[in-house]
């Protein structure tokens, strides 16, 4: 007679399990959304937490850095939420749409819903939406099997709390850049949020769409965000992703984007923030002559663990993508670079190309960077590369002789190196609004 094998969880996955059963009744949706919300648990339940095992985060073992599940935030007063958005400068000096979401909820009294609903721009919280009937508002939820059947994607599907819905017409052309701020007031004990958005883009619309996320120092908090882009025909997107989370927070974010025939998608991405973070992205090209740009400033220091993911999936001839990243590493810190760009067999002419580049700044910095690509089709134009160097002497001795001092020296020259990845944004008002954080960085090395 044969013992029945038994699944081993870790402490954490069940104080999530136990979690999700109690507050399964009170979020927010339907009885159909209910429904998606028990499959997406189902899918984390089979899959755990990601550990080193799994190709797509090997590099950021969750399993092993989270021993315990931290409670579900509760709604936060407005002036805990006004205390840390005044704490914050992000985009201080751009004029631009705001709609807050603080531990997970959002506060409709900090939003600027009404100005949006003047220019045409439907606006809808993910608890509006998931309340109303249709096969839409459960759709909202995605489908939890996506993505490869990430498991992070999955739990922010069944435990996602609020997000906001952004309809835009054909033709819309709103005249500020919206922005989706993300804040944690989260105080002791540390608990943890689940935000989920979706954003559909109408024909021939073009806008700005700037995510944040923001939160205390000290507090070990966790932060799980997903927003997803669905693009028309010529639709046209610049999409900023920030983040600045405290120095002791835990932060994943999903990304999520479907282009459709002659859109354009330029993602840009700056993270300084974060004891552990990880961006993932996840791009399917299913229109010809779409046009994907995605870049980022990635910057670690101290004992920070930062991590980038992306897979752009070429699904039809003819489209282009373009991935550049710049990294710069300090002090203790690791990062990681993976980049896969697919191109299927129904999609001739494709034209790709990824570059990982990486500034370590101490012996101690590490970086892992794997750019790939899976080619299932002729007559296409693809390539990837990745560089892993220090800082240039040569440069740093003529900027010292000019009398520089060498700290000084430094930050210019790693300031001058990250600005690059912000130029494909293609908005100058935003790279500028974006060029203090570059500024800022090097005094946070602790070495």
């Amino acid at each position: 007679m044969s013992a029945e094998p038994r699944s081993m969880k870790t402490e954490a996955e069940q104080g999530l399990a136990q979690q999700f059963i109690a507050a399964r009744d009170d979020l927010p949706g339907s009885p159909a959304v209910a429904e998606r919300r028990d499959a997406a648990f189902a899918l984390f339940e089979r899959l755990g937490l990601p550990h080193r095992r799994i190709e797509a985060w090997k590099y950021t073992d969750l399993r092993a850095r989270m021993r315990k599940a931290l409670p579900i935030a509760p709604t936060p007063s407005v002036d805990q939420v006004e205390r840390t958005l005044a704490a914050s400068s992000t985009f201080a000096d751009l004029d631009h749409y705001r709609l807050v979401l603080a531990d997970g909820y959002f506060q409709e009294p900090l939003s600027d819903r009404e100005a949006m609903l003047a220019e045409g721009i439907e606006i809808a919280t993910l608890v509006e939406f998931l309340g109303s009937d249709g096969t839409s508002s459960v759709e909202a939820l995605h489908d939890p099997e996506g993505a490869g059947g990430d498991a992070m994607i999955a739990l922010n599907a069944a435990l996602a709390s609020d997000g906001v819905v952004i309809r835009m017409p054909d033709g819309c052309l709103p005249s500020k850049p919206i922005e989706i701020v993300h804040v944690s007031t989260v105080g002791t004990p540390a608990s943890a949020w689940f935000t989920r958005s979706v954003a559909t883009i109408g024909a021939g619309a073009k806008a700005r769409l700037l995510v944040s996320h923001v939160g205390p120092d000290g507090v070990a908090y966790r932060s799980n965000s997903f927003v997803a882009v669905d693009m028309a025909e010529a639709a046209e997107i610049a999409f900023v992703d920030l983040q600045s989370e405290g120095d002791a927070a835990q932060h994943v974010t999903t990304f999520s984007a479907e282009l459709a025939k002659e859109s354009k998608l330029r993602h840009l991405s700056v993270a300084s923030g974060a004891a552990l973070s990880r961006l993932q992205g996840f791009v399917t090209i299913k229109g010809e002559r779409a046009d994907l740009s995605v870049s980022g400033a990635n910057m670690l220091s101290r004992s920070q663990h930062g991590d980038i993911t992306w897979r752009i999936d070429h699904a039809v001839p003819g489209a282009t993508s373009r991935v550049l990243y710049k990294s710069a590493v300090a002090d203790t810190a690791f990062g990681a670079f993976q980049g896969l760009i697919l191109v299927r067999a129904g999609a001739p002419k494709t034209d790709g190309k990824m570059m990982t580049r990486t500034l370590l700044l101490s012996d101690e910095a590490q970086f892992a960077a794997k750019p790939e690509l899976e080619i299932y089709a002729d007559d296409v134009q693809c390539g990837h590369g990745a560089t892993i160097g220090k800082i240039d002497e040569t440069a740093l001795f003529y900027l010292m002789s000019r009398g520089i001092p060498r700290t000084d020296a430094e930050a210019l020259l790693i300031r001058a190196y990250l600005a690059e990845a912000l130029a494909p944004i293609g908005d100058k008002a935003i790279a500028a609004s974006l060029e203090p954080i570059l500024a800022a960085w090097p005094e946070q090395r602790a070495l």
